[in-house]
């Protein structure tokens, strides 16, 4: 297995609700966008069955640029009276090489990760309340492992698998408003399809202020893939900070 830790940064609601102060009913509808700071560890665990091989490694935080190829991240929510809608995508790159017992090993990811939903609100106020959502999360990952013996006389191996996996995405987040200027939500999901499936969770604290809102709290996120036999998990947990823009 391939374990890695990095910081994340980008734009996006990190896959819960920064809303606004809880809106009555209108005609219109309402809309955030949010930067956010992300401070995740990232592990990965590969598995192959041809070559049977595995790898493993734990990078510790200060060797977190290292790593890091790349990270975007953006996502947009909206919602009307009764119903909503959100669109967000993910992206990472991560590079790691160590020195093991008789080999070395090099690891690239890249990861891409879309997820599109509807999300039906029956409460009385916008973004407040039990709310739930379905729709898709598709995931593009690019994997490349290579296995290089320190004996000469042994051939390097290789990993390359580059595919595109589909989902059907659902799950339902609970946003308790205690104040008129103080919120906590908590948001847990799950996906199945081409993926073995895909976990995630939140809890959020949000601080509302005039023209956005505060919000801090820890997020998960779990991901199992197969492909002819070769097995990939990839998790991400940790604290995550940011500021909601509304309109």
């Amino acid at each position: 297995m391939v374990r890695m830790r990095k910081w994340v940064a980008g734009l996006s609601l990190c896959c819960t609700t920064f809303a606004a102060n809880a809106a009555a009913p209108s005609d219109g509808w309402d809309w955030a966008v949010a930067p956010y700071v992300w401070a995740a560890s990232i592990g990965t665990d590969v598995r192959t069955t041809t070559p049977p091989t595995s790898a493993s490694s734990d990078t510790a935080f200060p060797d977190v640029v290292d790593i890091l190829d790349g990270v975007s991240e953006i996502r947009g929510e909206g919602q009307g009276d009764a119903f909503g809608m959100f669109a967000d995508f993910t992206y990472f790159g991560l590079a790691d090489e160590k020195q093991r017992r008789f080999q070395r090993t090099e690891s690239d990811l890249d990861m891409r990760l879309i997820e599109v939903a509807a999300v039906w609100s029956p409460g009385e106020k916008r973004f407040t309340g039990l709310e739930t959502f379905a729709g898709a999360r598709v995931i593009d990952l690019d994997l490349t492992v290579r296995f290089l013996p320190d004996n000469p006389a042994l051939a390097p191996r290789a990993l390359d698998n580059g595919q595109t996996f589909y989902d059907f995405m659902a799950g339902a987040r609970y946003t308790w408003a205690f104040g008129d200027r103080w919120s906590v939500t908590l948001r847990g999901d799950g996906s199945w399809g081409d993926t073995e499936g895909t976990w995630n969770a939140s809890l959020l604290g949000q601080y509302h202020a005039r023209h956005g809102s505060w919000a801090f709290g820890y997020r998960y996120l779990d991901v199992d893939l197969e492909n002819q036999g070769d097995t990939l998990s990839v998790s991400l947990d940790g604290p995550v900070i940011g500021y909601a823009f509304r309109f």
